[in-house]
């Protein structure tokens, strides 16, 4: 049985009983009242005719009379019993303070009665008046309501139990005739059923909010499915989260971060992710609003922002992004460690020339030391004028402003580098012959060219003295190729990811021996970048090192 069901059953039920109850109520209330009323006039009638029999025969009459139903006294005007059927007359005490009899004295006739607590009773008493003055009362007992009751409890359970039956039974069937037509609705049409008139203005506005519904459902799936669309292609790591910090939405991003399963929606963040600096973000931006912080995930650099979300005055949830900034931290502390090298470059040869010029202009060097002086101050000046220079190539490359671009014979090329840095590679005792064939190549010529001179400077500047350099140029397929080759100290494997660097040296003491600015294989590095290329390094400590650049030519 249904909740309406059992619902309407119980109202039809109490509905019946309680009708059955009011109905027993008036019922008795009504018989109670006609009743009373017969017995009243019983007794004024026996009343009247015990006078008459008292008038003609006396105390004769009353003895002769034997009734269970009532009992007569006669009393004397003062009060005093003469006579009672039920009692000693001598023994009974003084009635003329009874209501009844005071009327009687006064008017004729009286009447009274007096309610027993104890046995549930109340007696009448009718009194009246006899021509001689005395007074003859007659009194009964008159069964109250709640004895009526007591007697009638057999007959008016069994009326309630057969009526509660009957309720019952009706009340059911009745429920069933109700509910019925209301358990076949069908609430996906509701226009569609044929039911009681009553529900008609009901069904329509049912109808009316169902479509309501749908056109709101369809709005809803469109969205959901932009915003997983949406997040679902983000880099960036997204996920919302509920007041207590219980996963809303996770986008794929986030996920592979976090390390998080599929089905993580519905757990808490920080049963997902334990890091303590996360869970002191999510508590500060409760109570602030917003924080942020940076953290290393997978040999990455992540930050990681969470902000709270605030509706109707009150913490309704949180958003958590995550940013890939590894590229932007890398770029950041290479450009301080690019200004500082940079300030340590610049000031080094600043320092020499001052510290030579101050000498000289002091008279504290020798007639004889001072071309040496001069020498020094010019080649540290010369130092100063490349390192400018470098920075100043770098810093172009670093815009990734568009160039000039030109065909390049590579070969030529090389020869040319090659022949510009015969002077060094003499004095070193180190030959740099070029071998290859004729590559022609579209970019920025004084970009390849510096790739190709910068590589075989430091070929011979990390050289042995008698060692060799080696420059080849090949094609192949539509890749052009330029490999530089040397028999120098050789490059240790935990440095060879670092040559590239800016002011990397491998040894420090040689390059700054040397003349070196550190920069030249940076600038390498990003002119092969700006041509699309890619750098291969081999290097073996003490047997030399060989670099390859290669260039795409489609």
């Amino acid at each position: 049985m249904s909740t309406m069901t059992k619902r309407i059953f119980r109202a039809t039920l109490l509905v019946g009983v309680a009708v059955l109850i009011a109905s027993l109520t008036l019922v008795m209330g009504a018989l109670y009242s006609y009743f009373g009323r017969v017995q009243e006039s019983q007794l004024r009638d026996e009343l009247s005719l015990a006078v008459v029999g008292v008038e003609q025969n006396g105390t004769d009459y009353l003895r002769k009379l034997r009734s269970d139903q009532y009992r007569i006294t006669w009393l004397c005007a003062d009060g005093a019993v003469l006579y009672d059927t039920q009692a000693d007359a001598e023994s009974m005490e003084n009635h003329a303070q009874r209501q009844e009899v005071q009327q009687a004295l006064a008017t004729g006739e009286g009447e009274s009665s007096r309610y027993s607590d104890t046995l549930l009773q109340k007696t009448v008493y009718y009194a009246k008046r006899l021509p001689d003055g005395t007074v003859l009362r007659l009194s009964a007992i008159r069964v109250t309501t709640g004895v009526l009751v007591l007697n009638m409890l057999q007959p008016i359970l069994l009326v309630l139990a057969a009526a509660l039956i009957l309720s019952g039974v009706l009340a059911s069937r009745l429920a069933r005739r109700i509910t019925e037509p209301l358990n076949r609705l069908d609430l996906e049409h509701p226009l569609e059923n044929d039911t009681y008139e009553e529900l008609a203005p009901l069904l329509r506005r049912m109808e009316h909010q169902r479509r309501q519904i749908d056109r709101q459902m369809d709005e809803l799936r469109r969205r959901s499915e932009e915003f997983e669309q949406i997040t679902g292609s983000m880099n960036e790591g997204l996920v919302l989260l509920d007041e207590a910090g219980v996963i809303l939405s996770i986008n794929p991003a986030a996920r592979r971060l976090l390390d998080a399963a599929e089905n993580c929606v519905g757990q808490d963040l920080l049963t997902v992710d334990r890091d303590m600096a996360l869970s002191d973000a999510l508590r500060q931006a409760a109570e602030q609003g917003h924080s942020e912080f940076r953290g290393q995930r997978n040999g990455r650099e992540y930050q990681f922002d969470v902000t709270r979300i605030q509706s109707e005055g009150r913490m309704a949830g949180t958003v958590l992004l995550v940013f890939d900034v590894t590229e932007r931290a890398f770029a950041e502390r290479n450009r301080r460690e690019f200004t500082a090298n940079v300030s340590h470059e610049l000031k080094t040869p600043l320092q020499g020339i001052i510290g030579s010029a101050e000498l000289l202009e002091n008279g504290l060097v020798k007639q004889e030391d001072v071309p040496r002086f001069i020498g020094h101050i010019r080649s540290e000046a010369q130092r100063l004028v490349t390192l400018i220079g470098d920075i100043i190539r770098l810093s172009q490359l670093d815009e990734g402003e568009p160039m000039p671009a030109e065909p390049v014979e590579l070969l030529a090329l090389a020869r040319e580098a090659a022949e510009s840095l015969q002077s060094a590679a003499a004095a070193r005792n180190v030959p740099i012959p070029v071998e290859g064939e004729p590559v022609a190549l579209t970019g920025v010529r004084r970009l390849l060219y510096e790739i190709v001179f910068n590589l075989c400077d430091n070929a011979i500047k990390y050289n042995t003295d008698g060692g060799r350099v080696q420059v080849t140029v090949t094609k192949e397929n539509e890749t052009a190729a330029v490999t530089v080759r040397d028999t120098g100290i050789g490059i240790p494997p935990d440095q060879q990811d670092r040559v590239f660097e800016r002011f990397y040296r491998v040894d420090k003491s040689h390059s700054k021996a040397s003349g070196g600015t550190g920069l030249g294989l940076s600038i390498v590095k990003h002119a092969v970048q700006y041509h699309h290329g890619a750098i291969h390094l081999q290097s073996e400590v003490g047997k030399g090192t060989e670099i390859r650049v290669t260039f795409p030519l489609a």
